[in-house]
C-alpha cells in the first residue's frame, strides 16, 4: 500500500487522538501552558532531525516568514482557541461541530485564494459531510440547557476564531509553501506557534502544570504522535492534492473520536452517531474520489 493511500486514514487516526489527549491532560495542566511546552518540544525534536539529515531550509527571508506565520495560524490560533474554549466550558460536541465547519469554509474560500475549481460531486460531498456531522452531534446539543450555551458566548467566539485560523493556515500553506523540505517547514511552524502561544500563557494563565505520569504521556504523544506525525501527514496531503480535499478529512475526526472515547472511556455510541458516521464517510468519498476529465 502506497503512502498516498495510507496517509489519509493514518492522519485521521492520529489527529483524532488530539481530543482524547485534551481530555486526558486537562486535570493536570492549563491549556496554553501545555501547548507552549508541546510546541517547544516539537520544534526542538524537529530541529535535531533536520540537522541530522541535513534538511534543506527555506530560501530567502520570505520563505522563513511564510513558514513561521503559517504555524501561527495552523497551530497557535487553532489549537490555542480550541483547547482554551474547551477548558473554560465549551462542550466537546459543540467544539467539534465548530471545528468541523472548516472543510466547508475552506471549500468556499479555496476558489478565491488558490484558484481551485470544485466539481458538483465535491460540493455534494461537502454537504454530505456537514449533514452527517449534524446528525451525529445535534442530539447532544439538544440535551444542553440554553443557559449553558448563553454563558459561553466568548469561549464559543474564540473557538470559531480557532477554526478560521486553521482554515486560513491551510490556504496559506497551499499558496506559499508548496515547495521545500516538510521537516524544516514544520519546525519553523512550531517556532511561530510557540512565539504566539507563550505570551498568552504568561498573560492569562499561572503556567501551572502538575507533572506526573499522565501529563508526561500526554506530552509525549502530543509531540511525537500529533505535532510531528499528524502534522507532517497533513502538510504532505496539502502538497499532494487539493487543499479542500485535505481539509475534508477533518469530517472523519469527530466520529473517530467517538469510537476512541467508547473504547477508552466507555462513552456510549448512539444511533445518531453511527448514522452520522456512515453519511460522513460517503461525503468524504465523494469529495476525495478521483475526477474523470471530460474528453
Amino acid at each position: 500500500m502506497t503512502l498516498d493511500r495510507l496517509a489519509p486514514a493514518l492522519f485521521v487516526l492520529l489527529w483524532s487522538t488530539g481530543w482524547i489527549v485534551a481530555r486526558y491532560a486537562a486535570p493536570h495542566t492549563e491549556p496554553l501552558a501545555f501547548l507552549s511546552v508541546r510546541y517547544a518540544c516539537a520544534a526542538a525534536v524537529l530541529l535535531l532531525l533536520c540537522l541530522a539529515v541535513r534538511a534543506t531550509w527555506p530560501k530567502g527571508r520570505a520563505g522563513w516568514w511564510h513558514a513561521v506565520f503559517s504555524g501561527v495560524l495552523l497551530h497557535g490560533v487553532y489549537l490555542g482557541g480550541v483547547w482554551w474554549a474547551i477548558d473554560v466550558g465549551v462542550p466537546t460536541a459543540l467544539s467539534g461541530l465548530i471545528a468541523a465547519l472548516q472543510p466547508l469554509l475552506t471549500a468556499m474560500w479555496a476558489p478565491f485564494a488558490v484558484g481551485e475549481r470544485l466539481t458538483r460531486g465535491q460540493w455534494i460531498g461537502i454537504v454530505f459531510g456537514l449533514a452527517g456531522l449534524l446528525i451525529a452531534i445535534v442530539p447532544r446539543l439538544a440535551a444542553l440547557h440554553w443557559s449553558e450555551i448563553a454563558t459561553a458566548l466568548v469561549p464559543l467566539g474564540i473557538n470559531v476564531v480557532g477554526m478560521i485560523g486553521v482554515t486560513a493556515g491551510t490556504i496559506y500553506q497551499k499558496r506559499f509553501l508548496q515547495t521545500g523540505d516538510l521537516r524544516s517547514t514544520a519546525m519553523l511552524q512550531y517556532i511561530g506557534a510557540f512565539a504566539f502561544t507563550l505570551p498568552l500563557a504568561w498573560l492569562f494563565e499561572d503556567f501551572a502544570m502538575s507533572w506526573n505520569i499522565h501529563l508526561t504521556i500526554a506530552l509525549l504523544w502530543s509531540v511525537f504522535g500529533l505535532s510531528i506525525g499528524a502534522i507532517v501527514l497533513l502538510l504532505y496531503l496539502i502538497r499532494r492534492g487539493q487543499v479542500s480535499r485535505a481539509a475534508s478529512l477533518i469530517y472523519l475526526v469527530p466520529p473517530a473520536v467517538a469510537i476512541e472515547a467508547f473504547l477508552l472511556f466507555g462513552e456510549r455510541l448512539s444511533a445518531p452517531m453511527i448514522a452520522g458516521t456512515v453519511i460522513v464517510v460517503i461525503g468524504v468519498y465523494l469529495t476525495n474520489r478521483p475526477q474523470i476529465s471530460a474528453r
